[in-house]
């Protein structure tokens, strides 16, 4: 079974003698960027540069320029080429913003669209729901701007769950939550990423690789959870798959696939023991 980033690491696209480094930080994937780390001039030979670095047996994702720019169709263009794993549209509006995209690549690049607008928030489902995009990208910083919200936790509390809620009807992974611009304080990048994984998130930006391991680590099912999960998972494949109790705790089905799941991202899930 192919596995989901959780962690994703931006580098700048002007920088091409940090694109392997940037690939053997730890994140599960990496994101070269056209966008907002490059400066309108360096652009051009910032594509330049990531088009002679792409190589299929280390596939990246790029982040290119906009529908609404004029860096976007030589952007998407080059990311025809091997070696993309999936391109960010940022600040995608709606179904005539991946159609343009879908014109240039041919529509045979996994995309993951970058939710940043109020009009984006509002064709979330339209956008969740268009060939082969994979998962949304929640821009929170571009979209409290677009928005006038000020703060980042309960003031998008209702953003952050209805993207949630769109991917899961749309058939998608769970979507990817945006960056910290903190670098050195841990305990914020665990509590945001934290945050981000209770409301149903599957994935987190990273601006420096110094973030990673804090989010890697949040997403990895702790002792306790890997222990409870085979307490869980064992009973259930003694009863069966029946409804049984364990330890004091009824089991029923979605106990069991809460099990499994805590299981097979903790890398541990055993196919002896499944149930489904």
């Amino acid at each position: 079974m192919e596995l989901i980033p959780r962690s994703y690491l931006f580098v700048p696209g002007n920088r091409p003698d940090r694109f392997a480094k940037a690939c053997a930080a730890g994140a599960d994937a990496v994101i070269i960027d056209l966008e907002d780390a490059v400066a309108p001039a360096e652009k051009p030979a910032a594509r330049a540069a990531i088009a002679a670095w792409l190589n299929p047996a280390q596939p990246v994702y790029v982040r290119i320029n906009s529908a609404a720019t004029s860096w976007f169709e030589e952007d998407a263009a080059m990311c025809r080429q091997a070696g993309v794993a999936g391109i960010l549209l940022p600040k995608t509006q709606g179904e005539g913003d991946l159609g343009r995209l879908r014109e240039v690549t041919g529509g045979d690049v996994p995309v993951l669209p970058l939710i940043e607008t109020a009009r984006g928030f509002f064709n979330s489902l339209e956008i969740a729901q268009y060939p082969r995009v994979s998962r949304l990208v929640f821009g929170a910083l571009d979209f409290q701007l677009d928005t006038g919200i000020q703060g980042d936790t309960d003031e998008l509390l209702y953003v952050r769950s209805e993207l949630v809620l769109v991917s899961r009807l749309a058939g998608i992974a769970p979507p990817v939550d945006g960056i910290n611009t903190e670098i050195d304080d841990p305990e914020r990048i665990r509590a945001t990423t934290t945050r981000a994984i209770r409301l149903g998130f599957g994935g987190k930006l990273c601006i420096h690789p110094k973030q990673i391991a804090h989010v890697n680590a949040c997403f990895r099912p702790t002792d306790e959870e890997v222990a409870w999960a085979k307490r869980i998972v064992a009973a259930a494949a003694a009863s069966g798959g029946a409804a049984v109790a364990a330890q004091g705790e009824m089991v029923d089905r979605p106990i069991i696939l809460r099990a499994e799941r805590i299981l097979r991202d903790s890398g541990e899930r055993d196919s002896s023991l499944e149930t489904h």
